[in-house]
């Protein structure tokens, strides 16, 4: 090393590539300059050195669409800034369609990036062709063009970003292998390298394939796992044309670079191949993997059938590298939940060039705040769970979501790998009813249930799928008379302590001091009023709330009782979500069902609404709360895990009468949109506070002692009509259905878009929800002036708006 290493700093980052290099420069930007970034050999030696160096700006959502979007608008001008260069163009990218459904993708792709504000333009074939001149077009039915995409130089973008970072003040250290953490109370203090120790208020994991085992030393799950990653660079080529945009045939599993005259071509094949199982080399940089023809052979036909000259042309490179995949194909990012002041990113699922500069600028801004600074619930590290960091867990995934990039993104498409991980007990009496599963969090859960001798899989599409009469008929049963779920997957915490009741009314909007068997609705808020957790509250003892929440929620929740618990309060927080199956009985006849199983009272005078008590069922007591998500009359029974199978069994049996089915969560989400009932991640997150998100009636502002949050709500209230608002829509056509996303128009303009749909079948149309912004101020009035329209594949749909529910909007059948 040229110069010392440093005893201190306020923040080490441990990893040089693009990445690492784009959090020091953005921390430096915001006047955080005592960074040291540490990388183990040479900057950019692991993955990015043979990146792509595509910068796309469509994603998945629009959140990752703004960051990727950010990071073309930062490369554009950071050779300038910096005296660097970084290759970065702007060419374009086209991609291409060769069947309906991928074409509807690509509209509503199109769709949203009208509400992120950059340009894409759906073409047809013939215009494909007249931008890509060699393609060959005879099974392509459509397209779309973004003008504002681009590509960089992957090592000079990082050396651009690196001399950034140390012209604001950053020091980074080449060759110099961090080996260990320092963890004091709890949390990062710094960090062991083989040339001495560094102290740090801040530790960052940017570590990419060595994350996870990096992760380890600190107690923090980092689920990502190494693949191999192909790419084959042609010779020159005559007749390719200069300045081509970059071209994706989604289909094939295959991108087109052209590079000087010759072509990059890619692949994102849907069965990889893991790579690292035992370990990484210790002299692992810029180092290449041997080749698999074999495995590649049937994607380099897909080119060639693309672009036929390849079939003409030699071979110059072919190029096998690893790049590392998490489980759900969305990069880790933020505080880890395990240890205080240790952050993370890592796990870029090949698209670390065009996330870089976003992840960057957003990392760098939770660091200087202490929390994240828009929402980043989809790459939040928070989602994971300990077993998806086990190596079998993380194998069996990662032969899937290296491909997942380029498979079309059905709605509601499920894993089909590293499947069965969590079970309820009640599953084999599902599946003999018909179950269809799908995975939530690793639990399998019923999505809906096949008819006799009907084919209990999923056939997807953008449209109706097959279980769309299923999914009307088990809708209509909840509605109309008893229906049953298994709820066990839902994240169940009990908290109990003497001063649990402070504690509670501290971290939850509304009053929980409330009398024992009593339920209570709340969020629980940040300092800035928005909603970190959505949850139900059963007082079930002087000193004891279980707690309800969802199931993608449950290391987020936990992890949040903790950091807001004060040293002195006497709290003990048990996460209870495997102790009990949860079995839910909804509908009108839901009374009568569970009247002929128990002795208790089961009337509204004797059991009003939000309210829990034991009863006995068959041979078990069983916790029973009238509660609902689907806006029906019903009870949630909570019950000790090995008597759940029998309680089932007689449920079923004592509703035979009123013909009793099971549902699964595709209906429980068509009924609790027609209630308007939200769904935290999706149409709450801690960016919408509980005023905008329609809440406000769950929080108690004159509660002795507050709540977290309460000031900005307050001030938000302050100012008058909110700005924002949480609103429901009604299809007026009966045809198109939209899931999330799609721009919502008011008077003509963009004034929102929709964060959860689905048709509902009382209704007899979609259901929309999403929020909308007027500067003027949005009340009933102002709505009912308006016209409003949703657009779904291009295509404007009028809607009727509302700030109440469509069914039942006075709760009359709850409430019976």
């Amino acid at each position: 090393m040229s110069k010392a290493l440093p005893s201190s700093a306020q923040v080490v980052i441990v990893g040089g590539g693009v990445i690492g290099c784009s959090l020091a420069y953005h921390l430096t930007k915001l006047g955080i300059t005592d960074v040291v970034l540490l990388e183990r050999k040479t900057l950019t030696c692991g993955t990015t050195w043979h990146a792509a160096g595509l910068v796309p700006t469509l994603r998945a959502n629009y959140s990752m669409s703004m960051l990727a979007k950010y990071s073309a608008d930062l490369y554009g001008k950071l050779e300038e800034e910096t005296g660097q260069a970084t290759g970065y163009v702007r060419n374009g990218s086209l991609t291409i369609a060769t069947n309906k459904e991928r074409l509807a993708e690509l509209k509503r792709g199109a769709s949203m990036a009208k509400v992120a504000g950059f340009p894409c333009d759906v073409i047809d074939p013939d215009q494909a062709k007249e931008m890509w001149p060699l393609l060959n077009i005879d099974d392509v039915v459509g397209a779309i063009h973004l003008p504002n995409d681009g590509i960089a130089s992957p090592v000079d973008l990082t050396n651009a970003l690196a001399r950034g970072a140390k012209n604001g003040g950053a020091q980074i250290f080449e060759n110099t292998k961090v080996i260990d953490m320092i963890i004091k109370d709890g949390k990062a203090a710094g960090v062991v390298t083989e040339q001495g120790d560094i102290e740090a208020e801040i530790v960052v994991n940017c570590a990419g394939m060595w994350a996870h085992e990096f992760g380890k030393k600190a107690g923090v799950n980092v689920p990502l796992h190494a693949a191999e990653h192909f790419y084959v660079v042609t010779e020159k080529m005559p007749n390719l044309q200069d300045h081509l945009p970059t071209m994706r045939d989604m289909d094939g599993y295959c991108y087109f670079k052209p590079e000087g005259g010759q072509l990059l071509v890619g692949m994102f094949e849907p069965d990889a191949k893991p790579w690292g199982m035992k370990g990484i080399a210790e002299d692992f940089s810029f180092d290449q993997i041997p080749d698999d023809f074999d495995h590649l052979e049937p994607y380099l036909e897909a080119a060639m059938h693309r672009i036929p000259e390849l079939q003409e042309m030699g071979l110059q490179l072919f190029f096998n590298g690893p790049e590392s995949f998490t489980p759900d194909d969305r990069f880790q990012l933020g505080e880890s939940p395990e240890c205080r002041n240790y952050f993370v990113a890592a796990g870029f699922n090949s698209v670390g060039i065009q996330s870089a500069g976003g992840a960057g600028k957003v990392l760098a801004e939770w660091i200087q705040k202490d929390h994240p600074p828009q929402d980043l619930w989809p790459v939040d590290i928070r989602r994971n769970n300990p077993f998806q960091g086990t190596q079998r867990y993380l194998f069996e995934r990662t032969t899937e979501t290296l491909g997942l990039l380029y498979e079309t993104h059905y709605p509601f498409k499920q894993f089909r790998t590293a499947r069965g991980v969590r079970r309820s007990v009640l599953h084999s009496q599902l599946e003999k009813l018909g179950a269809v599963f799908g995975c939530e969090n690793g639990w399998e859960r019923p999505n809906w249930f096949a008819d006799e001798g009907q084919k209990p899989e999923y056939e997807y599409s953008f449209g109706r799928q097959n279980w769309f009469d299923n999914n009307k008929r088990e809708h209509e049963n909840v509605r109309n008379g008893v229906g049953v779920l298994d709820q066990s997957s839902f994240s169940k915490y009990q908290v109990e302590g003497p001063d649990v009741v402070k504690f509670m009314n501290r971290i939850c909007s509304n009053n929980i001091d409330v009398a024992v068997d009593k339920m209570v609705y709340t969020q629980w808020l940040n300092e800035r009023g928005g909603i970190e957790a959505d949850v139900t509250l059963t007082r079930i003892r002087e000193d004891a709330y279980l707690i309800v929440s969802g199931v993608s929620c449950q290391t987020r929740d936990v992890a949040w009782l903790h950091r807001n618990k004060q040293e002195d309060e006497s709290v003990v927080i048990n996460d209870v979500t495997s102790a009990y199956a949860v079995i839910t009985v909804m509908g009108p006849k839901s009374r009568e069902t569970l009247s002929k199983l128990t002795e208790a009272d089961m009337s509204h005078e004797a059991f009003p609404f939000a309210n829990s008590r034991e009863i006995d069922v068959q041979y078990a007591l069983v916790r029973a709360s009238r509660i609902t998500y689907v806006g029906e009359l019903g009870w949630e029974l909570y019950v000790p895990t090995e008597f759940a199978p029998s309680v089932f069994d007689a449920v079923m049996q004592a509703g035979e009468e009123f013909d009793i089915k099971p549902y699964g969560y595709h209906t429980m989400n068509s009924l609790r949109m027609e209630k308007c009932y939200r769904h935290w991640g999706h149409d709450i997150t801690d960016e919408d506070t509980a005023l905008e998100g329609g809440l406000g009636f769950a929080s108690d502002f004159n509660k002795e002692g507050g709540f977290i949050g309460k000031e900005a709500l307050l001030a938000q209230k302050a100012k008058g009509l909110l700005t924002k608002r949480f609103v429901a829509f009604l299809f007026e056509d009966d045809q198109p259905l939209c899931y999330h996303e799609e721009p919502i128009y008011a008077n003509g303009k963009i004034a929102g878009r929709v964060t959860s749909g689905m048709f509902g079948h009382t209704m007899g149309a979609t259901i929309a929800m999403g929020y909308v912004e007027y500067e003027g101020g949005i009340d009933k009035a102002w709505l009912e002036a308006s016209e409003f329209e949703i657009e779904v594949e291009c295509v404007r749909y009028k809607v009727k708006p509302s700030l109440s529910s469509f069914y039942d909007p006075k709760m009359e059948k709850i409430k019976c």
